[in-house]
């Protein structure tokens, strides 16, 4: 598994925002520092290892009182006169850390969500450069330079840059070095960087929430949404259940784990009760129907699918809809097998496929007292309860 460092850039003097009050990185929202909130999304991340933040020479003083300590917190590094030199600087003291990955973000963007954070990850994994973008829905126009309109631009292909940009480290070093070499400057984000050394960018949707604090408007829409949030939590709550019938076989799949058994679970996939539950339960919090209207037992294709497959889609559909999973909790209901020697390993295996911490996930079991069809050893239920948080409206780029 690849490591990843997120490295946030926080060097700015901010000019447009004002001089007074010092840099906007440093001012308070929500009674703690932009900056604190922007490392704050990345240190709770679950596919983030580390944090470095590139700050201004003269900032020491200021980062150590804006700056909670934390154990994936690097220590500060200096950067440079533009943004390209400071990220520059913050690449050139990882290169030797041992990541493979770096997610470059800036310090005035607070709001970034963990969806976009694992999208962008998970793009890099896979080869590719990953930008946060968010899609043009205004219509665009061209000017002469003097405010009089000479024509439309069509948005169908446009889409407005936000971070993090992520990379693998050593590609993204070797192209800031090659565009220092050429001297060449004014680059204002790091895609830019990399399409000079020929490397290219997938796009990874964004919402509207990851501004950038520009101007002292934008703090006072910070505060608003800050607000929001504190006041009006949005925590979804919801529970999905799910039986099979046991047929003889030789092992049984339970939570994403095969366990060597008699009979086998009986269905069109690979009949995951726990998983299944647990995706009906994902979809609940986000009134999405339920794991048949998603994937329909008469469709030849999920004949055989492994479970894993319904609830990544789950997962991404309360993502996408700005939910921040918080707790996945399933309970299995049979009389054999002994779901004990498996717990840890089904809990991990949840984790993995939702990109949570272990301690997010809960697995237990219980009998049927040998009543029933489950007490005759008929079957496997399962019922399972998940819980995630969405930005209320207004802050999470649905609703502004």
């Amino acid at each position: 598994m690849k490591s990843v460092v997120a490295l946030i850039v926080a060097a700015g003097r901010g000019e447009r925002f004002g001089l007074a009050g010092g840099p906007k990185q440093y001012r308070k929202i929500g009674g703690q520092s932009v900056l604190q909130h922007t490392i704050n999304a990345f240190v709770t991340h679950p596919k983030v290892d580390a944090v470095q933040v590139v700050i201004h020479a003269d900032d020491g003083e200021p980062y150590q009182q804006a700056v909670a300590a934390n154990p994936k917190l690097l220590p500060p590094v200096n950067g440079g006169a533009t943004r390209q030199d400071s990220v520059r600087a913050g690449l050139e003291a990882l290169a030797d850390k041992g990541f493979d990955i770096v997610l470059i973000h800036d310090a005035a963007r607070p709001f970034v969500n963990s969806m976009t954070i694992a999208g962008v990850v998970d793009a890099v994994a896979e080869g590719r450069g990953a930008i946060a973008a968010q899609a043009v829905t205004d219509t665009i126009k061209s000017t002469d330079g003097k405010g009089r309109v000479t024509g439309n631009v069509s948005r169908d292909q446009l889409v407005a840059a936000q971070t993090p940009q992520g990379f693998l480290l050593n590609e993204i070093l070797a192209a800031h070095e090659l565009v220092a070499s050429k001297a060449i400057t004014g680059l204002t984000d790091d895609a830019m960087v990399a399409a000079e050394a020929g490397m290219q960018a997938v796009t990874i949707p964004s919402p509207s929430s990851n501004f950038k604090i520009t101007l002292p408007e934008d703090l006072q829409r910070a505060e608003m949404m800050l607000g929001h949030s504190q006041l009006l939590p949005d925590i979804r709550c919801a529970t999905g259940y799910d039986v099979h019938q046991l047929e003889p076989g030789d092992h049984v799949v339970l939570c994403g784990i095969s366990i060597p058994h008699h009979q086998r679970l009986k269905g069109h996939s690979d009949a995951d009760v726990g998983l299944h539950a647990l995706t009906d339960a994902l979809l609940g919090t986000i009134g999405a129907g339920d794991i048949g209207s998603h994937f329909p037992p008469s469709d030849p294709q999920w004949r055989g699918a492994s479970s894993d497959r319904f609830l990544k889609h789950a997962l991404e559909l309360v993502r996408n809809t700005g939910g921040v999973i918080t707790n996945l909790d399933v309970s299995l209901i049979c009389e054999a097998p002994k779901i004990g020697p498996h717990r840890d390993a089904m809990r991990a295996r949840i984790a993995e496929i939702a990109g949570v911490e272990n301690f997010r996930v809960s697995v237990k079991a219980t009998t049927n007292e040998g009543i029933g069809f489950i007490g005759r050893e008929e079957g496997i239920a399962a019922i399972a309860t998940a819980t995630a948080v969405f930005m209320p409206t207004g802050a999470n780029g649905d609703a502004d």
